[in-house]
């Protein structure tokens, strides 16, 4: 129902040009190249999808998801680099009793790799870690901050370039997901009651398709996104969202950055246009880049 996909905010540079860089593209930054990032997010919905039904909910009103992510990303070779990330995440509802939450959520890492090249066309590969570094609370749907458990992330990545710097990506990851402990004796999942507090949290993917102009200093970027679970069960009616959902969403937007020296700036708007076991949130980010060398 609230669901984070922090990753997709990642930016980094490459060489001179300080270019975007991110888990999911075919940019690399050149070898004791680095990078830091401060990046704020703002996501929010008031209509959701419990189960395929669209509804609101005056219990919640308007969620705001905010987040405040410190991003490093280095270059080991040129075709070799490294990225990680921290978020700080806040929730809020504008209604009823449920209060916010706030911590830091999950540290990420990725090692991203260049493979075969040529005539345009390039193939990547890129391997990720994630783990909850403060002691949050995920069974507190929508308003806990992350879903808690560890995770393993594979993803493969085609590029191919055109004629006056455009430029076809296209991107699909499968995420092996831990068990987590819920603050509870037992649990319902789809319609079997598990007398435990572990909790199988479903696996996930994610695909994605983006065309975009990249020339020095200017990206601009259109991007389609999708992300599921691999199973889960559905929102009950009338029922708070819960770990074992398949939460489902597609969602479209852009994206652009503008980086003159070392000190950049970037943007980014999505929006979830259909979706089910999640909300039909409108996300902004906004991101402050600076290019440095080891």
């Amino acid at each position: 129902m609230k669901n984070i996909l922090i990753l997709f905010c990642l930016v980094g540079m490459m060489g001179q040009a300080s270019m975007a860089q991110m888990p999911h593209d075919a940019i690399y930054m050149n070898k004791k190249l680095g990078c830091g990032a401060l990046i704020y997010s703002n996501s929010s919905w008031t209509n959701y999808w419990e189960n395929q039904l669209f509804r609101d909910n005056p219990n919640i009103g308007r969620l705001t998801t905010e987040s405040a992510m410190a991003m490093l990303a280095y270059g080991i070779t040129k075709k070799l680099n490294v990225i990680a990330a921290v978020p700080y995440v806040r929730t809020n509802a504008s209604q009823g009793n449920l209060m916010g939450q706030q911590g830091l959520q999950d540290a990420s890492l990725w090692l991203k790799a260049k493979g075969y090249s040529a005539n345009g066309l390039t193939l990547h590969g890129v391997l990720g870690l994630s783990a909850p570094v403060s002691n949050y609370v995920p069974d507190f749907m929508p308003m806990s901050i992350g879903i808690g458990s560890k995770a393993f992330v594979t993803r493969g990545i085609i590029s191919y370039d055109l004629p006056k710097h455009i430029y076809l990506n296209s991107s699909i990851a499968y995420q092996m997901r831990s068990k987590v402990q819920a603050d509870r004796d037992g649990y319902l999942a789809g319609d079997r009651f598990y007398n435990t507090s572990e909790v199988a949290v479903p696996d996930a993917f994610d695909a994605a398709v983006r065309v975009g102009y990249l020339k020095k200093d200017n990206q601009l970027e259109l991007f389609a996104e999708h992300f599921s679970c691999v199973g889960g069960d559905n929102i009950r009616r009338n029922d708070m969202p819960f770990m074992t959902n398949d939460m489902t969403m597609t969602s479209v937007g852009v994206y652009g950055k503008y980086q003159p020296k070392n000190i950049g700036v970037n943007a980014r708007v999505a929006y979830v246009v259909d979706g089910r076991n999640v909300g039909q949130s409108l996300s902004l980010s906004v991101g402050l880049l600076y290019l440095f060398k080891l």
